[in-house]
């Protein structure tokens, strides 16, 4: 006992360092995590979650009996999955190119410029979408007229409505999503790369051979933690983009909760909602986390 006393007193201000870290979990993670309990209520403001009548899986029932469910999960599960697809990849692929750059002065300007979208709320993205793709305005519907060609239906054409907010998440959040990436790859040994300068391997096969591997751990660990959010793809984001002619490939459960939860009143019914969600979130990260064991990865526990 008086030997773990004196290891807290020895690394007292490194407990005081993760204490803010533990104590905003604590408050606004697995406090909040009673409130799953009306769920399986029918819930009633004015009643109490300790008065509102029990109706165990009624909700649950009624979500899967709906017939927008499906529609709702596809929806949802394209969106991220094409995120998956094609903006994961992207923060790698910058980092890898940025760490190529020699000059320093050249690499902190473009890593302020590539991380300036991060910080502009998506009503700014959503706006600029507008001004560039709308049909009878936009700049480039502009620009195609000039060039003698058609003008195309950007934001009211459903076919590419997946596309747009997969296009919208790559230019904001990739060079944000290169820091973690950079600083795995600062912590590659650099003998390594000068062994296989020494072995004739030219920068591309120093990069496959060398970088990469050396980084693998740190791709993997931020893929099964993307899969475990694999039902979540930002609310603020569709919301804005969506209107009338897109809703049937728009409309995600976020949507959904918000229609029922915040508009409707429906608490019991979109805590439900996002009770399942977070369940497939959860089977996804276990799911992931043993296949990346099984191929000899350390996964996230």
């Amino acid at each position: 006992m008086i030997k773990g006393l004196s290891g807290l007193h020895k690394d007292l201000f490194l407990y005081l360092l993760i204490l803010p870290g533990v104590l905003y979990f604590i408050i606004f993670k697995y406090v909040p995590m009673w409130g799953i309990v009306i769920s399986f209520q029918d819930y009633s403001p004015y009643m109490g979650v300790w008065k509102s009548p029990w109706v165990g899986l009624e909700h649950f029932i009624t979500l899967f009996n709906n017939p927008d469910f499906f529609i709702l999960f596809r929806n949802t599960m394209m969106i991220s999955l094409m995120n998956i697809v094609f903006y994961f990849p992207m923060p790698i692929i910058l980092a890898l190119m940025l760490n190529e750059l020699r000059v320093e002065r050249y690499k902190r300007v473009i890593q302020s410029v590539v991380y300036l979208p991060h910080f502009l709320s998506w009503v700014i993205i959503s706006g600029i979408s507008f001004l560039l793709l709308s049909q009878s305005g936009g700049i480039i519907n502009m620009l195609l007229v000039q060039l003698g060609l058609q003008p195309f239906d950007f934001l009211t054409n459903p076919s590419v409505f997946w596309q747009l907010l997969t296009v919208q998440s790559i230019w904001k959040e990739t060079g944000w999503g290169t820091i973690i990436f950079l600083a795995a790859m600062a912590g590659v040994d650099p003998q390594l790369h000068e062994a296989a300068r020494m072995d004739g391997a030219g920068r591309l096969r120093q990069i496959w051979h060398v970088t990469l591997p050396g980084i693998r751990h740190v791709m993997v660990t931020l893929l099964i933690l993307r899969l475990g959010s694999i039902m979540d793809v930002g609310f603020e984001q569709v919301f804005l983009m969506m209107n009338s002619a897109v809703s049937d490939v728009a409309d995600v459960f976020e949507t959904y909760v918000y229609r029922n939860g915040i508009q409707q009143g429906q608490f019991s019914y979109s805590t439900a909602v996002g009770l399942f969600k977070s369940v497939i979130g959860l089977i996804m990260v276990i799911g992931a986390n043993k296949l990346a064991k099984r191929y000899g990865e350390e996964g996230l526990y």
